[in-house]
């Protein structure tokens, strides 16, 4: 009779159904789960804080201080020799490895072979991926042209992709010529270094035997492309402006970017060279360099001038390569990075801890799961209160603090916010695969450059129209977010007391625009 009487209550309407459901599993299950995860967002927010706030001093204190590069290292400009000639300047080689860059590929060749350096001490490498014909034999013409000008270039290709960039730098420096030289500079296709990068780099490798690596600053010279562009701007002048800066003057380790960057040959190579074992060889040669007690310069005064990618689908890509590799390092060298014998706990500590876990982890999950799921659903369940100090005091003082290597950005702050909030779902997503070893975490796509493309072809306004095939621009997971916020801020204006439905319906929105692509630029069909 019990069971009978339990199923006649129930109401024939769908929506009273689910209604009654929902009332029964929401104490005992959703209640306590949703505590435990605010608990967890709480517990990572003040992690992010900590190590915001810290960060915040210290590159407070190096520019105070006035802690230069100078004056921490040995530094000397290189004068000639009347014995010695020429052989007084170090051997360098010059690496630019390339897949198909149709439209950048000769602005890295041409700022190389623009370097003011001894030529008989100078060898650029052209290390050519390119699987298109058209676009081969494009970057070898540009390297005979460069060549029959004097310049020691040489144009190195392979019959596979193996191991893709990091592959394609390793066979590089198998050849018999690498031998000759001591230290070896990186510049994606992309890259335009100024004449006089290398007599500002070698300098402090020369003079200082403890330093592996200097690596200059990047300049985005699309910055102001479109807003996407700028948007990566911030986030990425954080980057340069506080976490190198810091790593550089306080621990004597950072992330090699990748590009950039000047390499003293032997401790390349004491470290086990280029590995392809992850989709971020670069920091992995950083990390195994470091445990090998080498050190790191990092020369925020000196930009290399790049380009930003400003077509959404480029960036989603670059993203997931950027955020899935990184932990999935994390995975691989954890136990080797704590039982090194050649660095200090302290430094040990500050790679586990602050470079891996807070930055490749902390940061892009808590940002998802925190303010794009688990706060709205407090609105849903308001049996679940979450702190005034972690909903609003922490992530507006985070933000600040992020924001401020951008002060001409700082109109655009919402902006950021929201389009960060977004972008925090495909991080999470690649930093999950990266730590799990899931299928899509060696995914290598080539970050699609566009140089003046857009320039040569029609007019700006053409440039600018989306294409109408909107079945190849709608991101399904945008959109399903998207959906849910919106549906949170609804019932949060119908029955809620917290006001969040001001920013789940602006939240909302932003997901719904980059759900169908309607961010970056739009690149014209012919």
């Amino acid at each position: 009779m019990d069971r009978l009487a339990s199923t006649t209550i129930l109401p024939d309407d769908t929506s009273l159904q689910i209604g009654f459901i929902w009332s029964q599993i929401k104490v005992p299950l959703i209640v306590p789960l949703l505590r435990i995860a605010v608990v967890f967002c709480l517990i990572m927010s003040l992690l992010m804080f900590i190590e915001r706030v810290y960060m915040g001093v210290v590159i407070t204190l190096v520019k105070l201080f006035g802690r230069k590069p100078e004056k921490r290292y040995k530094w000397e400009a290189m004068k000639d020799d009347i014995e010695l000639g020429n052989s007084a300047y170090p051997m360098v080689l010059v690496q630019i490895p390339m897949y198909n860059e149709r439209e950048v590929y000769n602005l890295s060749i041409g700022a190389a072979c623009g370097l003011s350096w001894p030529s008989d001490r100078i060898i650029i490498q052209v290390l050519d991926d390119s699987t298109d014909p058209t676009i081969k034999s494009m970057v070898e013409m540009e390297c005979r042209r460069w060549a029959s000008k004097g310049i020691n270039i040489k144009y190195e290709i392979r019959d596979n992709r193996n191991g893709y960039k990091a592959g394609a730098l390793k066979e590089g420096m198998k050849r018999s010529y690498v031998k000759q030289c001591d230290y070896v500079a990186i510049l994606d296709a992309d890259f335009q270094p100024e004449p006089d990068f290398l007599w500002r780099t070698v300098p402090f490798l020369l003079h200082n035997p403890q330093l592996a690596l200097v690596q200059a600053r990047w300049k985005f010279v699309n910055s102001d492309e479109c807003l996407m562009t700028r948007m990566q701007e911030m986030s990425l002048d954080y980057h340069f402006t506080v976490e190198q800066e810091v790593g550089s003057s306080t621990y004597a380790f950072f992330g090699f970017n990748g590009t950039a960057g000047v390499w003293r040959i032997s401790a390349l190579n004491e470290a086990g060279g280029w590995k392809d074992r992850t989709t971020v060889e670069d920091m992995d040669l950083a990390v195994r360099a470091s445990l090998n007690g080498w050190k790191f310069l990092y020369l925020g005064n000196l930009k290399v001038k790049n380009e930003l990618p400003s077509t959404f689908k480029a960036y989603r890509y670059q993203q997931h390569r950027w955020s899935c590799g990184p932990a999935n390092l994390f995975r691989k060298m954890a136990w080797e990075i704590m039982t090194s014998r050649k660095v200090s706990l302290w430094k040990k500590i500050h790679v586990i801890y602050s470079f891996f876990f807070v930055r490749k982890v902390v940061a892009h999950i808590n940002t998802f799961i925190f303010y794009c799921i688990v706060l709205p659903a407090t609105v849903l369940v308001p049996e679940v209160v979450v702190p005034k100090w972690g909903a609003v005091y922490i992530p507006s003082i985070i933000t600040l603090l992020n924001a401020v290597g951008t002060p001409r950005s700082l109109h655009l702050l919402v902006f950021w916010i929201l389009f960060e909030n977004v972008m925090s779902l495909h991080r999470t997503k690649a930093t999950i695969i990266g730590l799990l070893e899931a299928s899509r975490v060696n995914e290598w796509i080539v970050t699609e450059k566009l140089g003046d493309a857009l320039k040569a072809k029609a007019g700006t306004k053409a440039s600018k129209k989306p294409r109408l095939r909107i079945g190849d621009r709608v991101c399904l997971l945008e959109l399903g977010v998207g959906f849910y916020l919106f549906f949170c801020g609804c019932y949060d204006f119908l029955f809620g007391k917290n006001h969040y439905f001001i920013f789940l319906y602006i939240q909302a929105f932003a997901f719904f625009v980059l759900a169908f692509g309607y961010v970056g630029t739009f690149v014209p069909n012919s």
